[in-house]
């Protein structure tokens, strides 16, 4: 029994030495930055810090959020695309802004070969969500009340061409109802405005907007998923409380600049890996209507950035979003 025990104690510590990679040069010797092109408060924000934070309590090092709004994420994508790719500059972003830019030539290079993916890092839908003054308490309503005054409701977005511009314009086509669309430099500033009344409704994540409609600063009328989310069993699609098939979901995830050290990919991929895994990390985002969403191996995420561009080709030709845009 001796015999066995040490060797399964062997296999053990063999099979984590594998789950582990060796970071090279005892990396990270320095704060690592996390760039997200949001202003505070925001989807991306909320999820880098939270992220951000595990790695500095397991490496001992800082990992800070540092935000470059502005452009829809461009400047921060732009900035990391730049950077020295030594693992110490990194871009947090969601599957909408980074495939976008590139669809809609924000950048100047391919967001393929410009960055190296290291995982995905959560699932997510969207909240349709009004000012608590706005006299609507369901899609149903939201629509008849636009429709009798058509372009008085404005909506707004963390940018143009992302996710919330999208849906913005997708319930308008999808409802018959005409919309001002309103772009900030983050979801942060666009809650903002909403519970100040200076906007009427936008399509925020639910990881940020879920605590503003648990306080009743603001209202949400539906999630944009075809299945109710499990933190709002309570709160109905948008398709069925009154736009039959509507449906926009998102994801974030973690970049590196291009030529990164493998060895570095590795280590970073299987450390965040772990964060998410980790219980109380998955609690934080399930609260708020996200999922944890490691990738198997930083290809697996490649594949996934591949896919989203596909996607966003063909959105970008959609009757009224394409007109917008220009």
């Amino acid at each position: 029994m001796r015999v066995l025990s040490v060797l399964v104690a062997c296999i053990s510590i063999g099979a984590h030495a594998q789950q582990t990679p060796a970071r090279p040069g005892g990396y990270p010797t320095k704060p690592i930055r996390l760039l997200v092109g949001n202003a505070p408060g925001g989807g991306i924000d909320i999820t880098a810090r939270v992220v951000g934070q595990k790695l500095t309590e397991r490496w001992g090092r800082p990992v800070v959020v540092d935000n470059r709004p502005g452009a829809s994420g461009v400047i921060a994508m732009d900035v990391t695309a730049q950077a020295a790719p030594d693992g110490y500059t990194l871009l947090v972003t969601s599957g909408s802004l980074i495939a976008s830019a590139m669809v809609q030539k924000k950048v100047s290079y391919d967001v393929r070969t410009a960055y190296a993916p290291i995982t995905q890092l959560t699932t997510l839908c969207y909240m349709l969500m009004v000012t608590a003054s706005l006299p609507v308490n369901s899609v149903r309503e939201l629509v008849a009340y636009g429709k009798s005054k058509p372009n008085a409701l404005s909506y707004g977005s963390s940018g143009v061409g992302g996710a919330g511009h999208l849906a913005g314009e997708m319930f308008s086509s999808m409802a018959g109802v005409k919309m001002v669309h309103v772009p900030y430099k983050g979801g942060g500033l666009v809650l903002a405005d909403m519970i100040g009344g200076q906007i009427q409704l936008g399509f925020t994540a639910t990881i940020s907007g879920l605590p503003h409609v648990r306080s009743g600063r603001l209202k949400a009328l539906g999630v944009t998923s075809l299945k109710r989310a499990q933190a709002l069993p309570d709160l109905p699609t948008i398709s069925e409380a009154g736009v039959p098939g509507f449906e926009l979901v998102n994801w974030y995830g973690i970049f590196a600049p291009a030529r990164t050290p493998p060895a570095i990919i590795a280590a970073l991929h299987a450390e965040i890996g772990r964060a998410l895994n980790a219980a109380e990390v998955q609690a934080v985002f399930a609260k708020d209507g996200a999922e944890a969403t490691a990738s198997a191996t930083p290809e697996d995420f490649r594949a996934v950035l591949v896919k989203e561009i596909e996607n966003w080709e063909k959105v970008v030709k959609l009757p009224g979003f394409a007109e917008s845009l220009r």
